[in-house]
């Protein structure tokens, strides 16, 4: 991701013809170059959570505009990224993909308009992806959850895949399931089954290049707003 983001920043013009952006550096898997890396307008992390100390160093030293897309990260790391808002204007998203933002919103609106009916999540990703399930899988179970919780039910939760005697589904379980192999670079389907019917919501990424133009968007509009922790559809959409 770090390649071809840097790869379609510096081929991106503006309206006039003129270079959109300018890459001053680009980090690999020696995390002390950040120590050192001059200030940018922003920083695009597509990296581990094991870089999250080092980037949250350089955003609090530097004020730079904080792209995450960086998934994996606990409840706790999340609250790191989101407290960086305090310094420099922030946006993480577990997907940059405007279609996966109109499918997290099928998806509550499907929740809305088939209730009672079993939900089970689905995600399948390349062989070499390092955590599951993936951030837009979590995304997807945050659209089921909190919509049946507006509607007074917080009852649901996910169960992580299914083995050995485990009984008759409850009604409030969201399935979620991982699938690794290949060179996949993202599926995700979020299933309705009803009586004698199912409804599913798919959406299939071919290449990653469709995070990269997210990724980059968010950038172009996240530069020169006030500090802050904004969400991909506030950036996208309001």
């Amino acid at each position: 991701m770090g390649t071809l983001i840097r790869t379609f920043a510096e081929a991106a013009q503006d309206a006039l013809g003129e270079p959109a952006f300018e890459v001053v550096a680009q980090i690999g898997f020696d995390l002390s170059e950040l120590e050192n890396a001059p200030a940018a307008d922003a920083i695009i992390d597509f990296s581990n959570v094991a870089a999250l100390d080092a980037v949250a160093a350089y955003v609090r030293r530097t004020g730079a505009a904080l792209v995450s897309g960086t998934t994996g990260y606990s409840d706790d790391e999340l609250a790191q990224i989101r407290s960086l808002g305090e310094v420099a204007p922030v946006v993480w998203s577990g997907n940059y993909s405007i279609g996966v933002a109109a499918l997290r919103h099928l998806t509550a609106q499907a929740t809305r308009e088939l209730p009672g009916y079993d939900v089970e999540i689905v995600e399948t990703h390349h062989n070499q992806k390092a955590d599951a399930p993936s951030g837009t899988a979590k995304m997807l179970l945050d659209e089921v959850v909190g919509t049946h919780a507006e509607a007074g039910d917080d009852g649901y939760a996910p169960v992580f895949g299914r083995s050995g005697m485990c009984g008759a589904r409850d009604a409030h379980e969201v399935g979620m399931h991982s699938l690794r192999g290949g060179t996949v670079a993202g599926v995700h389907e979020v299933h309705f089954f009803g009586p004698s019917e199912e409804v599913t919501l798919t959406h299939r990424a071919e290449s990653r290049e469709i995070f990269v133009h997210g990724a980059l968007a968010a950038a172009a509009r996240l530069i020169g707003r006030e500090k802050g922790f904004y969400t991909f559809d506030q950036l996208m959409f309001d």
